[in-house]
């Protein structure tokens, strides 16, 4: 027997949710028994709008406690309830089963390339001292890219960098080597390095938040950056040309706005944003480089050349569309631990833990979703809107979509929306201009004012949800206060555009 037998706490109370806090467990607890009796007094409708509230709240406190569990004590709850039924939870996860191949085998996939990326991305890092111009750079590249690729994936890709800048920086300060599991004093920080790491996590706070706008204003540029774009330009039947053009006039302004609010927010260090990399922060990185570069042997750099060539051929493959990107991810990672001959099973498995949480928890989330369709949630909502007429509808179908887009997930609520229209256009009983006018408003709503919550898009909530967040102490409340600037610019550039796009 192992002489580190895990020895589990003696009381039920201890043991539910381990090192949770009393009073969060507690509420999870209440809110189990609650919802049963609102179920009985006040019907099935407020109970799943309640439900959807309290699942929220769960990746609220993802701080405190891995939404999975409870998140998915909630979700078990609404199949016993019968709020919704297994087959359509299988609906929705066939719906979302390219955001689930790409989280399990793109996000592993990233973790053969590392030391490519971290060797270019340092470069960059240490080359650029001024923090405005990288912060700029980073987001006009991130947008750029999750156009023409995908956005969850860009931010993987960053995530996994700031991931290794930290890690070697803690490294060097802790008293006891590298140390994975967050303390919310630091002891494990010599004193003469607390400032210094905390004005660090500040830095990395601000680029990661950047990193993700910059996902959102990218990625409702072309038919490829979100998912949720498919299905739209799929219902239009534009090709990726026609998608750019037509979505154009509301994109490029939105973009070009979400790339000045980035400078005036590094300018004047509002909303969390303007920490500097320490020069301390800045001398361990760089040091740590020189130290790694000495020595590096031959095999270090060929592993390097190998996936830099990798790299060029999974951005190939993404910009061409070969295959789903959780295949190409796939392929990524057969011919990275073939090339580099990372064969043995353990060594296998690092690379899918980053991934395979978020993917259990998309699968519970994905039991809300079916809940709120089962419930037809948003149904009075859509209705409500579609009998509007002109500027005024477009307006508000890009407004609910973003509300909704929020608390829900993009895809679910663009499919619900093109489901409502296109018949409406197909039996002549809406113009194709005004069809292709609350298209651009689908793309806009799910795309820009979704930012405004974590839940609203796939790659938010991933950051969130990453190993990184707790260490920087990014949780849900700081991402929703940090994007709060973007949200308030963004959609007022783009609600304004919706509201004179007939005009």
């Amino acid at each position: 027997m192992s002489s580190a037998t895990h020895h589990y706490p003696s009381s039920p109370m201890s043991m539910f949710l381990g090192h949770t806090p009393l009073w969060y467990k507690q509420a999870v607890l209440a809110a189990l028994v609650l919802n049963v009796i609102f179920y009985f007094a006040l019907g099935s409708l407020i109970t799943s709008w309640i439900i959807l509230f309290e699942f929220i709240g769960t990746l609220a406190m993802a701080l405190k406690c891995f939404p999975l569990q409870p998140g998915g004590l909630l979700a078990l709850q609404v199949l016993l309830m019968q709020l919704t039924d297994s087959h359509h939870v299988y609906e929705e996860v066939e719906h979302g089963l390219p955001v689930i191949l790409l989280v399990i085998f793109m996000v592993a996939g990233v973790h053969f390339l590392r030391e490519m990326l971290f060797m270019f991305i340092n470069k960059v890092l240490l080359g650029i001292k001024s923090r405005v111009v990288m912060n700029v750079v980073t987001i006009i590249v991130v947008a750029v890219l999750s156009a023409f690729l995908d956005a969850l994936t860009i931010l993987a890709v960053l995530v996994a960098l700031a991931t290794a800048f930290y890690d070697v920086y803690e490294k060097v300060v802790s008293k006891v080597g590298y140390h994975n599991d967050p303390d919310p004093d630091d002891g494990h920080i010599d004193a003469l390095h607390r400032e210094d790491l905390d004005n660090f996590r500040a830095f990395l706070r601000g680029l990661l938040m950047h990193g993700a706008i910059g996902t959102a204003i990218g990625g409702v540029c072309t038919l490829v950056g979100e998912p949720e774009n498919i299905v739209i330009g799929s219902a239009a039947e534009w090709d990726f040309v026609t998608f750019a053009q037509m979505v154009g006039p509301a994109t490029i302004p939105t973009l070009i706005a979400g790339v000045f609010t980035c400078f005036l927010l590094e300018k004047l260090a509002w909303f969390g944003y303007g920490a500097e990399l320490p020069e301390n922060v800045r001398q361990i990185l760089a040091d740590e480089d020189e130290k790694m570069q000495k020595e590096k042997t031959d095999g270090d750099r060929l592993v390097i050349i190998f996936q830099a060539m990798i790299a060029v051929l999974m951005i190939i493959a993404l910009s061409l569309h070969l295959a789903e990107i959780g295949l190409i991810g796939m392929g990524v990672i057969i011919l990275a631990s073939s090339i580099i001959g990372v064969t043995d099973e353990h060594k296998l498995a690092e690379a899918f833990t980053p991934g395979l949480p978020f993917a259990s928890l998309l699968i519970v989330f994905y039991v809300i979703v079916a809940m709120i369709n089962s419930q037809e949630m948003f149904t009075p909502v859509m209705n409500w809107v579609l009998e509007m007429e002109g500027s005024t509808q477009v307006f508000m179908v890009f407004l609910t979509n973003g509300l909704l887009s929020a608390i829900s997930d993009n895809v679910f609520v663009a499919t619900i929306y093109m489901d409502q229209i296109t018949p409406l256009m197909e039996q002549g009983l809406m113009s194709r201009e005004i069809f292709e006018a609350q298209s651009v408003a689908v793309v806009m709503g799910t795309g820009i004012p979704s930012m405004s919550t974590p839940n609203g898009q796939a790659a938010f909530l991933f950051l969130l949800m990453s190993a990184i967040a707790p260490r920087i102490r990014l949780g849900y409340g700081r991402m929703v206060y940090m994007a709060f600037p973007y949200f308030i610019v963004c959609t007022s550039v783009a609600g304004v555009i919706m509201y004179s796009w007939l005009g």
